[in-house]
């Protein structure tokens, strides 16, 4: 049966509570931690001459949606009236809107060490400690709008920019692609402060502390974010009728990109997946 995930600013209390138990179990039974070494082991820059799969690469939307559905699919075995709801950061822009309620993710990390101290998935609670990350710390950390050198999250003109171009992606199919709908949502872009990071990584880098790098699935937060990315890809297609993942054939020997991008019928590790494959999401579930 199709199931919907929803706007977080709509969930019910009910439906918060629920949420946030059975992400609460996941963790518990050891499986979430297993989801943050993979996005980390699969958090690969175009520099490193490796094959791409979740990020600077055609592939980044594609794999991202597998990943969430493997992540709801284990919050639905805990209760299966659960799904992914989505943060639209174009509208809920402050602090004190969802999803920063004490009732569902908590706020912003205090001053001194960025620690989050509200909501349920703070250290004090002892159902989240950090067990996979770059640093030793046991804590969830944020720094909202990066105090120091001070960022803003994403407009809605901005989001509408990347949603407009009827393309795709576009050679080198990485971080340095100017054109193409992929990396104009992904957010590589040349420059300083928020004009270096758009859409979707200016978000990474405005939530701060654990959503900068690799281990970002160690904030909850991270899954509403990509669930709302993975709204735009589905208003791309509908805007764009007929236009498909690219490249639709691997680059060849001597080509740059040889090896290290996906192409459409291409399986994604770490499943046998196909971003062919991952295209339509309408016999799983829908956005309301």
């Amino acid at each position: 049966m199709v199931y919907t995930r929803k706007d977080v600013s709509t969930l019910t209390r009910a439906e918060r509570r629920r949420f946030v138990a059975a992400m609460l179990e996941v963790k518990r039974r050891g499986e979430y931690d297993e989801f943050v070494r993979m996005h980390i082991e699969y958090y690969v820059a175009d520099g490193d001459g490796e094959l791409r799969a979740a990020h600077m690469a055609p592939s980044f939307l594609p794999w991202h949606r597998r990943f969430l559905l493997d992540l709801e699919r284990a919050l639905r075995r805990v209760d299966s009236a659960v799904s992914v709801p989505y943060w639209d950061w174009t509208r809920d822009r402050t602090p004190s809107s969802a999803p920063w309620t004490k009732d569902l993710l908590g706020g912003d990390g205090r001053r001194s060490d960025r620690q989050v101290m509200t909501g349920p998935f703070a250290y004090a609670h002892g159902k989240w400690t950090i067990k996979e990350g770059v640093t030793d710390g046991e804590f969830l950390t944020r720094e909202f709008g990066r105090p120091q050198d001070p960022i803003q999250l994403p407009t809605k003109s901005e989001l509408d920019s990347a949603l407009r171009d009827p393309v795709y992606d576009t050679a080198p199919w990485n971080s340095t692609s100017t054109e193409g709908f992929r990396n104009r949502l992904e957010g590589w872009r040349r420059g300083s402060g928020s004009a270096a990071w758009r859409n979707h990584n200016r978000v990474h880098r405005w939530v701060g502390g654990h959503m900068l790098g690799g281990a970002s699935v160690n904030d909850p937060v991270f899954w509403l974010h990509h669930a709302f990315v993975d709204l735009q890809w589905s208003r791309w297609q509908k805007r764009h009728p007929g236009a498909r993942y690219l490249p639709a054939r691997p680059p060849g020997p001597g080509e740059s990109q040889h090896g290290r991008i996906v192409a459409r019928h291409e399986a994604m590790p770490p499943w046998s997946v196909t971003p062919d494959a991952m295209e339509d999401h309408s016999k799983v579930y829908r956005y309301a």
